[in-house]
């Protein structure tokens, strides 16, 4: 896949991309008294996206369309149309719009492409409107939209802590190649998080670690570790994920990680090879059975 411009625009429709992401490691450190989790993780975008098209509508107000070749929730439900609905409210605008989301990520597999697709309609809808919202202005926006949509305004590659909003953006590259897993199973997050039991010193220990990996610009190393403390908590409720890792960590592929809540799982390409990725992609799929992707890291 090849990085891409990530808004641009086809005659009188604006196109947006809204990449997924992956979590190269995911620590918890406590509840929050508001019942949330604190984490801190440091997510990473990649080069498969989701597409939002914004164009005039015909019909009055906001117009959902979702096609693609995975299901997104239609309607108000949708947090695409919950962007655009905040949008036309906090200018008092009663513009009619459409806008076409093409679902290519599933959901449910800790890519975090419904959020994703949320800060894509806001920065889409700033520039279509003409609205002139700043980076801090459509910061605050997405904060209200969901946790994690403040990192896909910034990256490409960042710490995230609080619920996943307070953004420390990390300078230095990381290329990587990776094969991405994609099992048919969907994971709820809430219930990952509800089934969650904590580990203090796990989250002690590891914290640590990622602090010194980053001083250090060894983002490559990090990712070797493979820590992600939602683990435990998603192959309790989703058993067969469990053996999907162990499975294709018997293929020699070298660590398979859980990235966010799950269900998705990917192996970081050591060499950054691509003929070496599709050798293992090959392996993998022969397998297991279950579809797989190879990506890079995205640049925006």
């Amino acid at each position: 896949m090849v990085n891409k411009e990530q808004v641009s625009w086809l005659k009188d429709r604006l196109l947006i991309l809204a990449p997924a992401k992956i979590n190269l490691t995911l620590l918890i450190a406590g509840k929050r008294p508001d019942g949330f989790h604190e984490i801190e993780t440091i997510m990473a975008k990649i080069n498969w996206y989701d597409e939002i098209l914004i164009c005039n509508g015909e019909k009055k107000g906001i117009d959902l369309i979702c096609k693609g070749p995975c299901w997104a929730p239609e309607g108000k439900e949708n947090l695409v149309y919950k962007a655009a609905a905040l949008m036309l409210q906090k200018f008092r605008l009663s513009a009619d719009l459409q806008i076409t989301l093409i679902k290519n990520i599933p959901a449910g597999t800790g890519l975090g492409s419904a959020s994703s697709d949320t800060a894509a309609t806001l920065l889409g809808l700033n520039r279509f409107l003409k609205t002139g919202l700043n980076d801090m202005e459509l910061s605050e926006m997405a904060q209200v939209l969901g946790s994690d949509v403040p990192f896909f305004l910034n990256g490409p590659l960042a710490l995230c802590r609080g619920k996943g909003e307070k953004i420390t953006k990390i300078k230095e590259k990381f290329n990587f190649l990776v094969i991405l897993i994609l099992s048919d199973v969907s994971v709820s997050t809430k219930k990952v998080y509800a089934n969650y039991i904590h580990d203090q010193r796990l989250y002690e220990r590891s914290s640590e670690t990622l602090i010194g990996f980053i001083e250090k610009n060894r983002i490559d190393l990090l990712a070797k570790q493979c820590i992600n403390m939602l683990e435990k908590s998603c192959f309790e409720l989703e058993k067969s994920l469990a053996k999907l890792k162990n499975k294709v960590q018997s293929l020699g592929v070298g660590p398979c990680c859980l990235t966010g809540s799950g269900s998705a799982l990917f192996c970081v390409i050591e060499s950054g090879d691509e003929e070496n990725a599709i050798d293992f992609q090959q392996k993998i799929e022969k397998e297991t059975g279950c579809k797989s992707i190879i990506v890079r890291n995205n640049r925006w």
